[in-house]
């Protein structure tokens, strides 16, 4: 039945032009030029499936539904997806198979809907849930991006969007410019996250699976957000002023209306060897720095890795899972 809407979801409209992100390409994804995310007016899938390795409130024990993008506005030399941030990898997916897949992801159990590096479809994107909405999606919709955005792009997921889950990758625009060749990310992603935070300023948890509807506003074990924004922070080698910077900006701004998600699983693939200073993962030590300074800073409403999670095993099988 869900496969014969088709025709009502247009898939090209509104990509002419396209200045999605700050890039401003100006370029016609519609028809079929490619924007620096590598991609044209065609959604491109990577994977879609139950996704276990988020944060615990994202996750839970059931998993979140975790729909990976093909391509990236941003695509960082040390991308630990740089396959489909390259747009390398992708399968084309049509709108309708698009619902179709949010769908059955909330009929395996999922948590919420995890758009992992949206921002290059969000026109497709916001069809597709509201399509998926009348067919009885009621699940929470995250929104997994690396903050170079738009603000007026973000306004158009008002009330579309119930979790932000951005990052804050530097603080320094040099090294901005040197890894992700985005020489104003700072100002952006403030101002990117100054909007999510409008949007959701208040964090909602439920406890998973209970249908008592009982909320509460503090992360607890076996609760899974509904709404809120958790900022990420990944943290890189040799760079910890520069993530201590991080940490302190948002504390000062936020406080604990926000929680921030400390990463130590910088893991250095191949395509970092002629970046020497990032050919190595971030020390226990440097990074149990970093926690007890935000620790003295006075966050309270944080996430942080255990030992070992640096492993290739953590990054997911881009082999078009749940795309059949």
């Amino acid at each position: 039945m869900r496969r014969n809407k088709q025709n009502s979801l247009n898939n090209g409209q509104n990509y002419e032009n396209c200045n999605i992100c700050p890039r401003n390409c100006g370029v016609n994804r519609a028809n079929g030029q490619l924007g620096y995310c590598g991609c044209d007016d065609k959604i491109r899938l990577a994977r879609a499936a139950l996704h276990f390795w988020e944060e615990p409130c994202i996750s839970g024990k059931n998993g979140s539904g975790a729909v990976f993008f093909s391509g990236c506005s941003l695509r960082c030399v040390f991308c630990q997806n740089y396959d489909i941030a390259r747009a390398k990898v992708g399968k084309e997916i049509s709108p309708a198979k698009f619902v179709d897949i949010l769908l059955d992801l909330q009929e395996q159990g999922a948590n919420n809907i995890n758009l992992v590096t949206p921002t290059h479809y969000i026109n497709s994107i916001i069809k597709g849930i509201e399509k998926a909405k009348e067919q009885g999606l009621n699940i929470p919709i995250v929104y997994n991006t690396s903050s170079y955005e738009k603000v007026d792009t973000l306004k158009r997921l008002e009330g579309i969007v119930d979790i932000y889950l951005p990052d804050f990758k530097y603080f320094n625009n040099d090294l901005a410019f040197k890894y992700s060749r985005a020489k104003d990310y700072k100002e952006v992603s403030e101002a990117a996250i100054e909007e999510m935070h409008r949007q959701q300023p208040q964090n909602i948890f439920k406890k998973e699976n209970d249908i008592t509807g009982k909320i509460i506003t503090e992360a607890e074990d076996g609760y899974i957000m509904q709404k809120g924004v958790i900022v990420r922070h990944l943290m890189l080698p040799n760079q910890m002023e520069d993530s201590k910077n991080v940490i302190k900006y948002l504390h000062e701004t936020y406080g604990n209306s926000i929680y921030i998600s400390m990463m130590s699983q910088y893991t250095p693939l191949k395509h970092v060897e002629e970046y020497p200073e990032l050919n190595r993962k971030v020390s226990r030590t440097k990074y149990d720095q970093l926690v007890d300074y935000a620790i003295d800073l006075g966050v309270e409403n944080g996430f942080i890795q255990e030992e070992d999670v640096a492993e290739e095993s953590f990054i997911p099988e881009f082999d078009y899972t749940g795309l059949d």
